[in-house]
């Protein structure tokens, strides 16, 4: 049995997305066997985030300082606009530099099971962005779920009076996806969704 310290460590560890018990004691392990370099430097690591992390202004990113590295980029196209769920969806779309505009965080979806109603998320500060008449293109980057659709929709309801494009992130066939292994929704989305060849 290992001590309570290291269980304590290894239970604050399971309970991070993507870790569970078994992985995070093998990170606790890992951890023990290499405390010289890896100790002080993920405490440090860990110790400087927690003084110095903010919630950008503008867009609703976490970073170290505000407004965020994204808003700041003067090279950034400040005329689109990728309004996304959730801070994740930052990071994993700005991965992938494809988008080269802005992002707009909403800090969730619009979900009448959870109670989570249009006040509740960041929609006012998305509609002041775009008030200023500086946006071009609105892209609604939502989850393929009921729920972020029923998002998508009620903004694209929202932004209507506006003068701008409203696009949607397509929704369908995965690269390399087999139909046979598909689920039907993701199939009729793609069936939707289908263009000319060519």
């Amino acid at each position: 049995m290992a001590s309570q310290e290291i269980e304590a460590l290894s239970g604050a560890l399971a309970r991070l997305p993507g870790l569970g018990p078994r992985s995070a004691r093998r990170a606790v392990l890992w951890l023990v066997k290499n405390r010289e370099q890896a100790l002080p430097a993920l405490l440090e690591a860990l110790d400087a985030v927690s003084e110095t992390l903010v919630e950008c202004e503008t867009c609703g990113n976490v970073d170290t300082k505000s407004p965020c590295g994204i808003c700041a980029d003067a090279r950034r196209d400040a005329k689109s606009l990728c309004v996304v769920e959730d801070v994740s969806d930052v990071w994993a779309l700005d991965r992938a530099r494809l988008f080269q505009g802005r992002y707009h965080v909403l800090g969730g979806k619009l979900s009448a099971l959870d109670g989570v109603r249009p006040e509740d998320l960041n929609i006012a500060a998305l509609l002041s962005r775009v008030e200023g008449g500086e946006i071009d293109e609105v892209v609604l980057a939502m989850n393929a779920t009921l729920e972020g659709q029923t998002t998508a929709h009620y903004l694209a309801e929202r932004l209507e009076p506006f003068n701008l494009r409203i696009t949607q992130l397509a929704h369908g066939l995965p690269v390399g996806g087999e139909l046979d292994y598909l689920d039907e929704g993701t199939l009729a989305q793609a069936l939707r969704a289908r263009r000319p060849l060519g």
